[in-house]
C-alpha cells in the first residue's frame, strides 16, 4: 500500500468533500418530492449540510415556475470549483 503525500491527501479530501455535498444535494432534491417531516433526523442532517450552499444561490437563481433549479446550478458550480481546486493543487 502506497503512502499519500500531503498534496495527494488534500486532493482526495477535496474530492470526497465535494462528492458528499453533491450527493446530499441530490438526496435533498429527491426528498422534496416526498416532503419528509422536519423532525426526521435524516432530513434535518441533509438540510443542515445543504442549506449553506443552496440558500445564497436561491437569492440569485430565478425559479422556473414551480421548479427549483438551484440544486442543479449548485452541483454544476461545485463541479467547476472542485475542478479548479484540484488543478490548482496539482500545480
Amino acid at each position: 500500500m502506497e503512502m499519500l503525500t500531503g498534496r495527494d491527501f488534500i486532493i482526495s479530501f477535496v474530492r470526497i468533500l465535494f462528492f458528499i455535498l453533491q450527493f446530499a444535494i441530490i438526496v435533498r432534491a429527491l426528498m422534496s418530492w416526498f416532503n419528509p417531516s422536519p423532525e426526521n433526523p435524516v432530513a434535518r442532517i441533509v438540510f443542515e449540510i445543504t442549506e449553506p450552499v443552496l440558500a445564497p444561490l436561491r437569492r440569485i437563481v430565478p425559479s422556473l415556475g414551480m421548479m427549483d433549479i438551484t440544486p442543479i446550478v449548485a452541483i454544476l458550480l461545485m463541479q467547476v470549483i472542485e475542478s479548479v481546486l484540484v488543478q490548482t493543487l496539482y500545480g
